[in-house]
């Protein structure tokens, strides 16, 4: 009987017969004629390992071995496991296997030509399926050289079915060890060491939105990123628009890389070592943008295969990598993602902590949980016998032999490691939260200490001194009724927009600019636009360093913003996003790097220079360029065109007219390919004039801080005189009622994206009487606003069908 299969006469159907991820690896190779680029390579199939573990007799004291173990007790594990081993390594030392692998190797060799090496990767037969990935259970062995070399690998995996972890993880998932068989994949190396290597999720691997590519990686082999001992690149790129025909990056971070995995030594001698990345590599990121889009372009094919194969979505959890004697991208292996995609729709649960304190190490955040425990600091593998339930396990990185000890954890953090790395992986499996690349973590925290580990704020996790109070809210849409009022969120953090896009609302009515800028960018615009201006040569080189890898700081600002602006324009597409132009005042602006150097002392900085009279004014002009830039690139480079631009606190009738030429000027020509400016009406003039800003605007969106601060003549930034803000006052309500009747009669969208809604809801209900389009809330109060609407809209006679926005071109 022949062994040996070449992958080019596999498929996904041959699971059975050569194992999950070998099975995966032959159905890639029917995608190479759609620009899939996988390597060559042959399985050793499952009956090898079968009918050579018969013919030695091997099955009767391997039951004797694994009946009946209790795999708790790790120590009688470890001993049983290793003892299992062995039978399978003596048992795979047949003649005619080794025979037969030799011959598919020799044939192999002569096709690929000289200095041939190959990884040797296990297949289980239970393995890459769409409930189970036993991912890192089973061993592989990379730069295989020679023939007997490629034999000892292949023997040794098949040993490593009975790894430890591999029995635990047989035990805890309910697979029976002898209906589990292993398969070899045999595959031609790629020259990672000299290029890149990393993981691709068809999906965002931490809210589940599944409109993106998410792919990460570093330089050399693959490991470092797979194992968390490096912080890798990451990048995501946004499929709906992609499919239109649209390359570009949607959104990227520069990982540190500090190491890299390469091949030294030559021949059979060579091996894979651990060495430092160059600074000027850890600098730049590891793929250009259009290594970036090839790769999304590949992972995306892939998944629309293996879900037409599935008959519903499948996202797919992909690992790639660079060769770096030719450049050329190949996919190594394809298989089912396991945990985020069997999230229960329609459910969301926010976390939010209630105290605060001292900030002991931070890093990427994994899930969205807050825990609290006693940190264990993990040293060596030694250590993991002291670790106690409900503990925070903390340790350099992880690795597949510590998940028994890793399932009992309150929290897991690590000093390097990447959002795709095991101790990642694991964390999202086990549903408890992780904080992974935290750089000295093993140092600042000591074990016995009680620290809270939060991953509620987005990107970054922190992990705080001491048990701080926490508050779970369970979210649930499955019962909400559709309204007439749309209900819409106000967001300026990108890291959150995947998330609450699960929300069903209308859109986003609020995109904060502003919140990009200071966080996403950090330096004034000006000071990007002109560094030559700055006085401080500590903020210019700040500045220097932030922009470096794009052509100029300008370039950097774009870039910035315009992913900051796209994620949240990509995370609810088509769904309109309103992202208003930055709305600093001179004291916060000059609080940016740079800044002082641009920004007047204002002894009221509240209204003064501020809104739309800086835009056309020559203080600001360049600023205001980069801010159109990236609006263009939003738009018209990402293909984002469900975004809309919103003008703070315009005054005058002629300051908004200034301000739309403006924009005409920048490239941003109001209904050319769709484009809508609106206007925020939170000042009394805005609502007086409306007939006039309602012929200039495309909608309002009422901004009832500043509008009550103004009716009012209250400082809203004075603790002295805050007993007299009240938006529930009956002056602002007039000036509410006027706004929203005015815009109805102008046929204008009107929204209101202030506060008040949220905090009273008579003001919604006041707001939703008179015909409101739609009323913009924090997420967390989006579904008690949608249920308020349902039940004021049952009570009154509704005023007539809304003004909607004008279509957009999706």
């Amino acid at each position: 009987m022949s062994y040996i299969r070449d992958f080019s006469t596999l498929s996904a159907d041959d699971t059975a017969l050569v194992g999950g991820k070998t099975s995966a690896i032959g159905e890639l190779s029917r995608l190479r004629g759609d620009g899939v680029e996988v390597p060559p390579g042959f399985a050793v199939t499952a009956e090898a390992y079968r009918d050579a573990l018969t013919r030695a007799g091997a099955w009767e004291p391997l039951h004797r071995l694994l009946d009946g173990l209790d795999v708790r007790d790790t120590a009688e594990l470890a001993v049983r496991a290793e003892a299992a081993r062995k039978i399978v390594y003596g048992a795979t030392a047949d003649p005619a296997l080794c025979a037969q692998i030799g011959e598919a190797w020799r044939a192999m060799a002569a096709r690929e030509g000289p200095g041939l090496t190959l990884a040797v990767r296990s297949s289980a037969t239970a393995e890459d399926l769409p409930t189970a990935s036993f991912a890192g259970q089973h061993e592989s062995f990379l730069h295989v050289t020679g023939e007997a070399a490629v034999i000892e690998a292949c023997r040794r995996c098949f040993a490593s079915i009975f790894t430890d972890r591999a029995i635990v993880y047989r035990v805890e998932n309910g697979f029976d060890h002898f209906k589990v068989y292993l398969s070899v994949a045999v595959m031609k190396m790629v020259a990672a060491d000299r290029g890149a290597s990393g993981v691709i999720f068809t999906l965002d691997t931490e809210s589940g939105f599944s409109d993106v590519v998410y792919l990460t990686g570093a330089y050399g082999l693959g490991e470092t990123v797979v194992q968390g001992r490096v912080d890798p690149d990451e990048f995501h790129v946004h499929k709906p628009t992609f499919a239109k025909g649209f390359r570009a990056v949607l959104r990227r971070k520069l990982g540190g890389k500090a190491i890299k995995l390469v091949l030294e030594g030559k021949g059979e001698a060579a091996r894979p070592v651990e060495r430092r990345t160059s600074a000027e590599d850890r600098r730049r990121f590891c793929l250009t943008d259009e290594e970036v889009l090839a790769l999304a372009g590949m992972a995306m094919r892939i998944e629309a295969h293996f879900s037409a194969r599935a008959g519903h979505p499948r996202p797919m959890d992909i690992e790639w990598a660079k060769d770096g004697r030719d450049g050329r991208l190949y996919i190594l292996q394809a298989r089912p993602e396991t945990v985020t995609s069997r999230r229960t729709a329609g459910e969301i649960d926010t976390w939010r902590l209630k105290g605060s304190g001292e900030v002991l190490v931070s890093g990427k955040s994994v899930g969205e949980q807050i825990a609290s425990g006693r940190a264990r600091v993990i040293v060596t593998p030694k250590d993991l016998a002291q670790f106690q339930p409900g503990e925070v396990l903390v340790a350099a990185t992880t690795s597949p032999d510590w998940e028994a000890v890793m399932k009992t954890a309150a929290a897991i953090v690590t000093d390097r490691g990447g959002r795709t790395c095991h101790a990642a992986i694991l964390a999202r499996e086990l549903g408890v939260p992780a904080v992974v690349g935290a750089g000295d973590a093993t140092a600042a925290l000591t074990t016995g200490q009680m620290v809270t580990v939060s991953c509620a704020g987005g990107e970054a996790g922190q992990v705080y001194a001491g048990a701080l109070p926490f508050e779970v809210e369970h979210l649930s849409v499955g019962d909400l009724a559709p309204t007439r009022t749309e209900v819409m969120l106000n967001l300026g953090d990108p890291d959150l927009a995947f998330k609450y896009a699960a929300l069903p609302v209308a859109g986003v009515g609020l995109a904060r600019m502003e919140f990009i800028i200071s966080q996403g960018v950090g330096a004034h615009p000006m000071a990007l636009a002109h560094p030559e201006r700055v006085g401080s040569p500590r903020a210019r080189t700040t500045i220097a360093r932030m922009s470096e890898g794009c052509a100029s700081p300008a370039d950097y600002f774009v870039q910035r913003v315009s992913e900051g602006v796209g994620t949240i324009a990509a995370a609810f597409y088509p769904r309109p996003v309103i992202v208003r132009l930055s709305d600093f005042k001179t004291n916060e602006y000059a609080a940016l790097i740079g800044g002082r150097d641009f920004e007047p002392l204002e002894a009221n900085p509240m209204l003064g220079f501020r809104g739309a009279a800086r835009y056309a004014h020559p203080a600001y002009a360049d600023g205001f360029a980069l801010e159109c830039r990236a609006l263009r690139r939003v738009r018209e480079t990402m293909g984002l065109t469900n975004l809309a631009i919103m003008v703070p606190f315009c005054r005058r009738v002629a300051e908004a007219e200034q301000v739309i030429e403006a924009l005409a000027r920048h490239g941003l020509v109001q209904g050319q390919g769709g484009v809508e400016i609106h206007v925020m009406c939170e000042i009394p003039n805005n609502v007086i004039q409306i007939d006039a800003f309602a012929a200039l605007f495309d909608g309002f969106s009422i901004g009832s801080n500043d509008l009550t601060q103004l009716v009012l003549g209250v400082d809203r930034d004075s603790e002295t005189v805050a007993f007299d803000f009240d938006e529930r006052d009956p002056g602002v309500l007039e000036f509410l009622r006027q706004a929203v009747v005015g815009a109805r009669v102008n046929h204008r969208h009107v929204g209101i994206c202030g506060e008040a809604p949220a905090t009273y809801p008579e003001v919604a209900r006041f707001l939703i009487q008179h015909g409101v389009d739609a009323i913009s809330v924090n997420p967390s109060s989006a579904l008690k606003m949608m249920r308020l609407a349902a039940e004021v809209e049952a009570e009154v006679e509704a005023p007539g069908p809304p003004a909607h926005m004008k279509a957009f071109a999706h």
